[in-house]
């Protein structure tokens, strides 16, 4: 008799490798926007394997989205790929029929694109993202600003979000002006591995929507239901004027195929209790119906509620979903929450993206409680005289439009010899004299200009260049008085080119000596320079009598 041979149990890689989910949090709404799906093996240096071998890679990411399938959550993931592997394999067949399986939708999964890119050819990994964003799938630009991806391949992906390294935040002009390239982009930004709450509120004050780190949640076998958000710092808020995009308050969406039975529903709302409701989606992601969770559950309690209902279609007690397009800000969204009957308020709304597919929901508490704080953080701001903001709202407009290198015109307008006007008519009749110019200033604005008051008798006007000369003339040409006394405004701008000047201090810099050009002219008087060049244009004003026949030096004659 043959002695029994014992063979060791063969292992595979699999056996060894564990996954661990981290909470992508949206810093405007405190949410979790979605879960990035990372590998843990438990021995080797099975990554380091998949960078150099595209199969493998594709293999990681399939079984990364059957482990959040095991794991029933529902909201959006995102899966790791290197760019090499999608450059190599000209897309993820295998991917695709996994997210399908999984029971869930391409649109609710996100590939963050690895570095690195070196050696990566580019026109196959274009190639490739262009047909996985036809299937459906987001596209993120991940370890951006500590990888090295080219600026030029940036763009040409043209992602959906783009994930800065947190060293970044050392350098918070850089975060703003990708914020700026994101805004061109129509894409998201995100900050990965932030663990104070230092590089948080730096995060939120340069302008990114999300971030991760363990700040919020470290990675764990188990998504977390919860996230720390710290307290938000005032004067993060985005800037007035059309307000904020509907970008900064998107959370997952609920989704269920349109055929999906009453019963479905009820199974997903009672099996997730923060869930608001549920949309209903054709194939392609259109939402066809809307769900609403108090609504829906009080129809299926009711007496025969569930006999009624539970084998028949949802969409038969839902309504017409609510839609706007990512692009649309938080006002936008007002208006649409605002048509309709009143039981329908609290409703989600279905945000879309140009191909009409679901790509998330924002709820209205988060709106009306952003939009509160944004108007009472302006209130705070305003000068109780003339209700306009002060200087440093211009201030940052003009840091954002150095940024976007757009050309502006800054000016500086003034009430001459105004001590006099209030000792000689009294303070009161100065202070309708302000008024006065200050609501003239608001009329006179239009499209992107932008008024200020900075204190007494001074403000500031930020306008495009082009717009300059009919403000200058409704404010210059009306006739100015207090008290009966006749009363003269001067006026002074510099006009800054794209790379004219590196910041709002610069830009006052130039400025000021403009000022000084347009108060030392009799009547009423407009100074025009440009930054980076010598001398100024006298356009309204005439030098003192006692020096007429001379001209300032530096000065050009200009019209008027």
């Amino acid at each position: 008799m043959r002695p029994q041979r014992h063979h060791a149990p063969v292992h595979s890689w699999t056996d060894t490798l564990r996954f661990a989910f981290q909470p992508v949090v949206n810093l405007t709404t405190g949410a979790v926007a979605g879960l990035e799906i990372l590998a843990r093996p438990e021995s080797g240096d099975i990554l380091a394997q998949a960078r150099r071998d595209p199969e493998l890679d594709g293999r990681l990411a399939v079984l990364a989205v059957r482990a959040a399938a095991r794991r029933e959550t529902l909201l959006p993931l995102h899966v790791n790929v290197f760019a090499g592997t999608l450059a190599d394999l000209g897309g993820l067949t295998s991917l695709h029929a996994a997210v399908r399986e999984a029971g869930r939708l391409p649109w609710e999964v996100t590939l963050d694109i690895v570095p690195p890119y070196t050696h990566v050819p580019q026109q196959p990994l274009l190639e490739a993202l262009a047909a996985l964003r036809g299937q459906g799938f987001r596209i993120s630009a991940d370890g951006v600003g500590d990888g090295d991806v080219p600026l030029r391949l940036l763009v040409d992906m043209a992602p959906d979000l783009v994930k800065l390294d947190a060293c970044l935040l050392a350098r918070p002009g850089a975060v703003r002006a990708m914020r700026t390239l994101c805004d061109e982009l129509g894409a998201l930004l995100g900050v990965e591995g932030v663990e104070t709450e230092a590089q948080c509120a730096t995060a939120l004050a340069a302008g990114a929507q999300l971030a991760q780190g363990v700040l919020f949640a470290p990675p764990a076998r188990l998504p977390a239901a919860d996230v720390y958000l710290p307290p938000r710092v005032p004067g993060t808020l985005s800037a007035p004027g059309a307000g904020p995009s509907v970008r900064e308050f998107v959370r997952p969406a609920a989704l269920l195929p349109v055929t999906a039975s009453a019963g479905q529903v009820r199974a997903l709302l009672t099996g997730s209790p923060d869930v608001s409701g549920v949309l209903l989606v054709d194939r392609t992601g259109v939402p066809v119906r809307s769900v609403h969770r108090s609504r829906f559950l009080l129809s299926m309690s009711a007496r025969y509620g569930h006999a009624l209902y539970a084998d028949r279609p949802a969409a038969k007690l839902g309504d017409a979903p609510r839609t706007v397009g990512v692009d649309a800000t938080a006002w936008e969204v007002l208006d649409v929450v605002a048509v309709g009957g009143p039981d329908r308020t609290s409703d989600d709304v279905a945000v879309v993206d140009r191909y009409g597919r679901c790509v998330g929901v924002v709820r209205l508490a988060d709106l009306v409680r952003a939009l509160a704080e944004n108007r009472v953080e302006e209130a705070v701001g305003l000068n109780p005289l003339t209700r306009l903001p002060g200087s440093d709202a211009i201030t940052a407009e003009v840091d954002r439009r150095i940024m976007e290198g757009r050309a502006f015109a800054l000016s500086w307008l003034d009430v001459d010899h105004f001590k006099q006007v209030n000792d000689g008519a009294g303070f009161a009749a100065g202070d309708e004299l302000i008024r006065s110019v200050g609501r003239a200033l608001q009329d006179a604005a239009s499209g992107s200009t932008r008024v200020g008051h900075i204190g007494g008798d001074d403000f500031l006007v930020l306008a495009d260049p082009e717009r300059l000369d009919p403000l200058a003339h409704s404010l210059l040409d009306a006739p100015w008085s207090a008290g009966g006394r006749p009363v003269t405004l001067s006026l002074a701008t510099v006009v800054c080119l794209p790379g004219g000047v590196a910041d709002h201090r610069q830009a006052a810099a130039c400025l000021a000596p403009l000022k000084q050009a347009a108060k030392a002219l009799d009547g009423a008087s407009w100074v025009l320079g440009r930054a980076g060049a010598a001398g100024h244009e006298i356009r309204r004003g005439a030098p003192p009598m006692a020096a007429a026949g001379s001209e300032p030096v530096g000065a050009e004659p200009g019209p008027g």
